[in-house]
């Protein structure tokens, strides 16, 4: 009767087991991947439909997320992470990301992509104003990084902590830039955050999209598909401006987790972003795709024009990078 009941309890255990794998052999966890986000709402919905692999929602910033994959190193949970390029090289310093090519990674330009496949962009923003023009309360829609100076914005700016999100610190490197700075010298930018403490400014430590949809926030620091989303998806009356001093533009990159516990969903989830049905997705939601595919027409035709895209230029990531922890210590010693 002994045996009879190990051997019962075996039996269930193992049953219990096979339900539990089983539960979870078609989920996929991704680090920073929030549904009001470059539209991953859409692009959760997508994967799951196309692959049967699920991918709950994550509302880290990246470097939330970079931390959580760092503190999980030796157990990790996560199987895959959604990050800003400068975030991925630091990722793959500390060894939390592996290699993996996606069946499309060769179309990925050079520079866009670890060479190994630790990290591959999947599409691109340009960082502007994202303005709630009625939140405004009749004050004109700023033109330039300057104008956001000017005592009439009091209290209705917002830009996400660029010690913390990476869109922070690419708002940060945009303003450095256009202001005469390089990536070798922040002061110029620092200056700026400084001068703009003035105008008390809202400073989330993440997306702050709904705040501005709801007029809390009347101008964030923010990329173009955002902005477009807000206006043609949610119809807000919201414009995207790239300030008149100029701009950057940047990728968004994704990795599979070192040890990750569900390697194989995740890879059909990072090949299923990179191929000709994901990226069209991404343009539908106002982002340009890493990939040349044909951008939909009525989609092309609502971003600004390409003589206002000419201010926004690329930088060099790598140094971008390196830069990045320098400039959060000093943002944080001489702003926050």
């Amino acid at each position: 009767m002994k045996h009879r009941i190990q051997q019962l309890t075996r039996v269930t255990a193992l049953a219990l087991g096979l339900v539990a794998s089983s539960a979870f052999a078609q989920t996929a966890i991704c680090y920073n991947c929030p549904t009001e986000w470059a539209d991953w709402g859409t692009q959760i919905k997508a994967i799951k439909a196309k692959t049967g692999v699920t991918v709950p929602p994550d509302n880290k910033n990246s470097g939330q997320s970079l931390a959580q994959l760092v503190a999980e190193k030796a157990s990790p949970v996560a199987d895959m992470t959604y990050v800003g390029v400068t975030f991925a090289y630091q990722a793959m310093k500390d060894g939390v990301v592996q290699p993996y090519k996606p069946a499309q990674f060769a179309d990925i330009p050079d520079g866009l992509k670890d060479p190994a496949g630790h990290w591959f962009a999947i599409h691109s923003g340009t960082m502007g104003f994202m303005v709630n023009v009625d939140a405004l309360g009749g004050k004109p829609v700023p033109k330039s990084w300057a104008d956001l100076l000017k005592p009439d914005y009091k209290g209705l700016i917002g830009y996400l902590d660029p010690a913390s999100a990476f869109v922070g610190y690419v708002g940060a490197v945009a303003v450095n830039q256009a202001r005469g700075g390089t990536l070798e010298n922040f002061g110029p930018g620092i200056d700026y955050f400084k001068q703009l403490k003035k105008n008390d400014p809202i400073v989330p430590k993440q997306t702050a999209y709904a705040r501005v949809l709801s007029g809390e926030i009347a101008i964030l620091l923010d990329y173009d598909f955002n902005a477009y989303r807000a206006k043609y998806k949610d119809k807000a009356n919201v414009e995207f401006v790239i300030p008149a001093e100029g701009s950057v533009v940047v990728p968004y990159v994704m990795s599979l987790v070192n040890k990750a516990p569900h390697a194989a969903d995740a890879k059909k989830v990072l090949d299923f972003v990179l191929s000709d049905e994901g990226q069209t997705i991404w343009a539908n939601a106002y982002l340009r795709p890493v990939r040349n595919i044909a951008m939909p027409k009525d989609i092309q035709a609502r971003f600004l024009p390409a003589s206002e895209y000419a201010r926004a230029k690329t930088v060099d990531y790598g140094k971008m990078a390196t830069a990045q922890k320098a400039f959060s210590d000093r943002y944080l010693k001489d702003v926050q």
